[in-house]
Parts: structure tokens; C-alpha cells; sequence
């Protein structure tokens, strides 16, 4: 994508999309224009051919430090309209956009994470933290409460004790016990972390789109719904998806499994066949 942001920085490589929130000076907090800037940005890179896979990070020592309190909160303050343009472009790419985006996503968590930077963190459907990242929710030390959707998708991803514990206390924590709260996926050594991240992307490539896609959806659907209903939308999905790839329709996959015995599960990555 050729367009440059003021706020963001984008870069892709071999199919992966790096987006960057781009104000380590204040350790990317979230300003009403970052906010425009990602809303762009997302919106352009769902129909970029490019990019495959979508990772989340920050520029400097910082993932994000939530919103600017200063320039998304106090400045806002006496103007209405703005306020509600920016919260409104917050959620969109924060949440919206980002909890259905039409390619995976990955939060590469290199540093600071806090406050509102929780929502966007649960939106992305991977995350992998570097050990010695800092997470926390200081809300409790302002006199107020983790809002917007930060403690609804606190007590989604992970267990509702830990979820009330840090978010009482303020308490911060590392990367390494967001992985075992179940917060992220893994937490790896800060000088692995963008490798690790590009591996799980390059896998993200390698598999059928339209599959990753679906199943993604499936997934998170299925949560809230008892199991009467998920069978049947998980009925409704997989026919859907054989109508809309050619490539399961044809039964490509199973015909390797029993046919050309060219996949087993286990004992290899699975790889899409070149198209000729």
C-alpha cells in the first residue's frame, strides 16, 4: 500500500502486513488522529492483495499505553462532535474491524500494553508477547473503570478471577504470565519475537484463505451459542464455505489425506498445492 500515515507505519513483506502505531514519545498512546489514521488503514489493507496476514505492533519500547488522556479525553472535552467522531473511529478499528477483519491477525506485543490497548489486543486473533512485556490496567488508579470494551473482553479471553484481580489492583504483569493466564498465545525471548511472529504468519499463508477465514468465524461465533444452534450454523458454515472455494468443493484436501496419502496430520505441515 502506497499511502503514508502521520501515526502508523505500514510495511509489507512476502504477504505479511507489519502495522505499526507510530508515537513512541508517548509510548503509542491512542490520539483522535492515530484513530483516523488506523480506521484508514484497516479499510484499505482488507481489499490490499498483498497482504496475507496482518500483524499488530508499536514502534520504540512501547506496544501501546492505551488512549492519550490528554488529546483523546481532555481535549475533547468541550467539543461534542469530535469526541464522538474519534470514540466512534476507535471502536470501529479497534473492535469492528478487527475482531472480523477478513485476514488473520496477529498482536506482536514488543512492550507496554495498557488500558484501552486491551480491546485491541483481544480483537486480533493471535498474540505473542515478548517475556518482558508490561501489561496492566492503572484505570483503578485514576478513579475510574476499564471501559469501552476493556473489561467485557477481559473476562472473555481469560478467567473471570484473573481478570478481576488485575483489573482491581492495577497490578501490571509480564508476558510470561499473560501466556499463562491465557491472555496471548506464547511468550518468547524479545530478540525471537519477530521471528516467532513471522512464523506463525508464513504458516497462516501456506494454509487455504477461505478455510482460515470460515473457521476463524466459526470459532469465535460459536462461543455464545448453545449447542443446538452452533451445530447448526456450524452446518450452515461448512456449506457455505464448499459454495464459495472451489478448492473445497473439489476435495482437495480430503483426496490427499485418502487418495494420494500426500498429508497426515501430525507428521508435517500441511501445504496448499500449487495452482499451474
Amino acid at each position: 500500500m502506497d499511502k503514508e500515515y502521520e501515526n502508523i507505519k505500514i510495511h509489507t513483506e512476502d504477504g505479511i502486513t507489519f502495522v505499526s502505531l507510530n508515537r513512541p514519545d508517548k509510548r503509542n498512546a491512542m490520539s483522535p488522529a492515530l484513530h483516523y489514521d488506523m480506521e484508514d488503514a484497516l479499510i484499505r489493507l482488507a481489499d490490499d492483495s498483498e497482504t496475507k496476514v496482518l500483524v499488530l505492533t508499536g514502534e520504540g519500547e512501547a506496544w501501546c499505553a492505551g488512549q492519550d488522556l490528554k488529546l483523546y479525553f481532555r481535549e475533547t472535552y468541550n467539543n461534542p462532535a469530535e469526541r464522538k467522531r474519534s470514540n466512534t473511529a476507535s471502536h470501529h478499528w479497534r473492535w469492528e474491524m478487527l475482531s472480523r477483519y477478513s485476514k488473520p491477525t496477529i498482536a506482536m506485543v514488543n512492550g507496554y500494553c495498557f488500558g484501552g490497548a486491551f480491546t485491541q489486543l483481544c480483537a486480533c486473533d493471535f498474540a505473542i508477547a515478548a517475556d518482558d512485556a508490561v501489561f496492566g490496567l492503572s484505570e483503578v488508579n485514576w478513579g475510574i473503570i476499564p471501559g469501552g470494551l476493556v473489561s467485557w473482553n477481559l473476562t472473555d479471553t481469560m478467567l473471570p478471577r484473573h481478570a478481576l484481580y488485575y483489573a482491581v489492583t492495577g497490578e501490571p504483569f509480564t508476558g510470561k504470565r499473560a501466556e499463562e493466564i491465557g491472555l496471548i498465545n506464547f511468550s518468547v525471548p524479545k530478540d525471537q519475537l519477530r521471528e516467532r511472529t513471522l512464523e506463525l504468519a508464513r504458516k497462516l499463508t501456506k494454509l487455504n484463505p477461505g478455510v482460515v477465514r470460515y473457521t476463524r468465524e466459526a470459532v469465535k461465533a460459536v462461543r455464545r451459542m448453545g449447542p443446538v444452534e452452533a451445530r447448526d450454523y456450524l452446518g450452515s458454515k461448512q456449506d457455505s464455505l464448499q459454495k464459495a472455494d472451489k478448492e473445497i468443493a473439489d476435495r482437495v484436501g480430503m483426496k490427499e489425506f485418502l487418495d494420494q496419502k500426500s498429508y497426515r496430520p501430525g507428521l508435517g505441515p500441511y501445504e496448499r498445492p500449487k495452482q499451474d
